[in-house]
């Protein structure tokens, strides 16, 4: 679904056609999407048209590229103990 609006708003059936899930587990996604920030909708009529929120976007990715720099400098330090141990 975040890659899908990535390239543009969508609406809830269009997000649901190419899943294997139902209109009310797409929606649940969208709720928790929305609630995170992520993603904003708005309701025109009957439909509802989601959009995803850039900046928060970034600030997840920043995140993650934190936690991976976290990760691999533990995961270095460990290879690095482990070389020294079969020295």
């Amino acid at each position: 679904m975040v890659e899908r609006l990535c390239r543009g708003p969508a609406s809830v059936s269009e997000l649901a056609k190419p899943l294997a899930m139902s209109l009310p587990a797409v929606v649940q996604h969208l709720q928790v999407l929305e609630a995170s920030g992520l993603v904003t909708s708005q309701k025109t009529g009957r439909v509802r048209t989601c959009q995803i929120q850039p900046q928060a976007l970034r600030a997840a990715e920043g995140w993650l590229t934190d936690q991976r720099t976290h990760w691999e400098r533990k995961l270095d330090r460990l290879g690095d103990y482990l070389a020294k141990d079969t020295d």
